[in-house]
C-alpha cells in the first residue's frame, strides 16, 4: 500500500509536465493556424503601408488605383504621389505631401552619402564616360540653387536650353521623359544636346530617368520645363 502511493507521488510531476507540455503544443499549434490565416499577401500589404507611413486602406486605394488607368499613365509612380493626385480634398492632398516631404528628407541625407561613394568609383572606374545617375541628387541641400530640368528625346529645344543651361554653368538635374529606363538612350540624348563627360562627373550636371515624376508634377506641356525646389515644393520657373 505504502509502494503504491509511493509510486503515485513519484509519478505526479512526470504527468504534470506531460500536461505542460500538450498544453504548449496546442498553442503553438493554435498560433501557426491563425498566423496561417493571414496571407502572404496581406503580410506584404501591411509592411509596404508602413514604409510609407500609410494605413491599411490607403494602401489599398493605392493599388485600386494602380490597377486602373494609372498605371498606364504612370506605372512607376510612387504611393504617396499617386494617392496625392487623386486625392479628393485638400486635407488628403496636403497629408500625403507632408508625408513625402519627410520621407525625401530622410532619404536624401543617406543618399547624399552614397551619391559622394559612388562619384569617387564611377570617376576610378570609368573615367571619361557619362554616368546616368540611379538617384536624384535634386531633393539634397546645396550651397548653390539646383534645377530639374525635364526633356524628351525629339525635342530639339530640349536640347538647345540644356546646353543653354549647362553652357551658364547651371547645377542641373536632367529627366528625360520617357526614357523607359535605358541608360543609353539617356546617354545619346546628352551627346546629341553637347552635354560633356566633365560636366556630369563634375556633379554640375545629372542624367536621369524620369520614372513618372513630370507626371506627378502636373505633365502640362510643351518641353523643356525647368522646376526649383522651394521649402519642400516644385515650382515651375521656366
Amino acid at each position: 500500500m505504502r509502494l503504491f502511493t509511493l509510486l503515485n507521488v513519484l509519478l505526479l510531476p512526470i504527468s504534470l509536465h506531460a500536461a505542460v507540455v500538450a498544453a504548449a503544443d496546442q498553442e503553438v499549434s493554435g498560433s501557426a493556424q491563425r498566423t496561417s490565416d493571414v496571407s502572404p499577401l496581406q503580410q506584404h500589404q501591411v509592411t509596404a503601408a508602413q514604409v510609407w507611413g500609410l494605413t491599411d486602406d490607403e494602401w489599398a486605394k493605392f493599388e485600386h488605383l494602380q490597377s486602373g488607368p494609372r498605371h498606364y499613365w504612370s506605372p512607376q509612380l510612387d504611393p504617396l504621389t499617386t494617392l496625392g493626385v487623386e486625392a479628393e480634398s485638400d486635407q488628403e492632398r496636403q497629408r500625403y505631401a507632408e508625408l513625402q516631404v519627410r520621407l525625401e528628407a530622410k532619404r536624401a541625407e543617406r543618399e547624399l552619402a552614397y551619391q559622394q561613394a559612388y562619384t569617387a568609383a564611377w570617376a576610378r572606374l570609368f573615367p571619361g564616360l557619362q554616368p546616368v545617375q540611379g538617384m536624384s541628387s535634386a531633393d539634397t541641400p546645396s550651397a548653390r540653387t539646383r534645377y530639374a530640368l525635364f526633356v524628351e528625346e525629339q525635342c530639339s529645344a530640349c536640347q538647345t536650353r540644356a546646353l543653354q543651361l549647362a553652357k551658364q554653368g547651371v547645377l542641373l538635374d536632367v529627366y528625360l521623359v520617357g526614357s523607359q529606363g535605358k541608360d543609353e538612350v539617356i546617354r545619346h540624348w546628352a551627346r546629341q544636346a553637347g552635354i560633356t563627360a566633365a560636366q556630369v562627373s563634375s556633379g554640375q550636371i545629372t542624367l536621369n530617368h524620369d520614372r513618372g515624376r513630370w507626371f506627378g508634377l502636373g505633365a502640362s506641356r510643351p518641353l523643356p520645363a525647368r522646376y526649383q525646389q522651394v521649402d519642400g515644393q516644385w515650382q515651375r520657373v521656366d
